[in-house]
């Protein structure tokens, strides 16, 4: 019998122990459906599995976390998270963009704060202003989940200020969801184990992250720039394809494996290859200003902002037409970001430096 069955609803807390080997392990929540009008958390605290359900906050949905689950995110719903927004934006005055977090929710904060990102709680202060996050939050990482719960926040406190935040799908949130679990880190394994769901069901579409990360584009449009995770090929071009249509490919397949994938001739293009989300040819030496003009006039912007090459730093390429904002994150000792604002294009460094990039 599955573990889920076995726990009460309502207010209860209950742990089971996994083997004594090995650290202590806390992580969590994970938000599942237990019926179509209740989700229920699922902790594990010092090895443990705790379940608790909702309690009312400020006319707001929250869940606590168990007391011996410190430090864990205590989410808040966000009653818009599964909206599907707009992917082409005009008139943003500021826009902050970064990628490849790899689990690191330490290297983020700090980068985040140290630019007026943030505020000391983590609380969004960036205004009206548009953030995008070109995707690669899972696997490598020992932080994920808490990264997750982070960036949800954010997404809610953004939209409430006025601003907008956009998560993007990397490939790394296409592998796990379609089970690809080469790169998850073994802090992960206890959830696993204890739950008795693969990882990629902890994020599966039965639970609160889950939702709203297929909710989510792959590319966006923002005033003259297009922000995605990979880059855009001239196979992109020469198929005809429009943001919109990519999009809806997108979070129509999510779940798919490889092997269903790959039978239809377009979507393996989407999802390997030279699609967005794994194309490196921007880097390469043969790709040319010619291709790259041709790929800007396309979708009629003057620049391409991109994660997934890994750099040791926010880099400019064809005269700053092309922008590498993977600035190895992944690693966990610094990162950078990119702003846009008036002042043109800036490198923000980890400890809070800005230069023109």
């Amino acid at each position: 019998m599955r573990i889920l069955n076995l726990l009460p609803v309502a207010f209860s807390l209950f742990a089971l122990s996994v083997s004594a080997n090995g650290p202590s392990i806390n992580d969590g929540p994970y938000l599942i459906q237990s019926s179509p009008s209740q989700q229920s958390a699922y902790w594990i605290c010092d090895s443990q599995l705790k379940q608790s359900s909702a309690t009312p906050h400020n006319n707001q949905v929250k869940f606590n976390r168990p007391k011996t689950c410190t430090e864990l995110p205590e989410p808040v719903l966000n009653p818009v998270a599964r909206q599907v927004l707009a992917d082409t934006y005009q008139g943003v005055k500021k826009i902050v963009a970064l990628s490849d977090v790899h689990g690191q929710y330490d290297v983020l904060i700090t980068l985040l704060r140290n630019h007026q990102i943030i505020d000391e709680h983590n609380n969004w202060s960036f205004g009206d202003g548009h953030m995008v996050i070109t995707g690669d939050m899972f696997d490598r990482g020992h932080q994920v989940n808490e990264v997750l719960w982070f960036i949800y926040q954010l997404d809610k406190q953004a939209n409430e200020a006025g601003g907008q935040l956009h998560l993007l799908m990397g490939n790394h949130e296409q592998m796990v969801m379609r089970g690809d679990m080469r790169y998850v880190h073994p802090r992960y394994d206890t959830a696993v184990k204890l739950l008795e769901r693969s990882y990629d069901k902890l994020y599966g579409d039965d639970t609160e992250i889950g939702q709203w990360l297929r909710s989510k584009h792959t590319i966006v449009k923002i005033n003259d720039m297009l922000f995605l995770h990979g880059g855009i090929s001239k196979e992109w071009v020469e198929r005809q394809l429009t943001l919109e249509q990519a999009n809806a490919l997108y979070r129509q397949n999510i779940d798919k494996s490889k092997a269903e994938l790959k039978e239809n001739e377009l979507l393996n293009f989407l999802f390997f290859g030279n699609g967005p989300t794994w194309y490196r040819g921007y880097f390469k030496a043969e790709f040319t200003q010619a291709e790259l003009d041709t790929i800007l006039a396309y979708f009629k912007v003057n620049r391409v902002v991109v994660g997934h090459t890994s750099q040791e730093r926010v880099l400019g390429l064809f005269n700053n037409r092309v922008i590498a904002i993977d600035s190895s994150i992944k690693l966990g000792h610094s990162g950078e970001l990119l702003l846009i604002n008036e002042n043109g294009l800036i490198r923000g460094k980890y400890d809070g430096q800005q230069v023109p990039l």
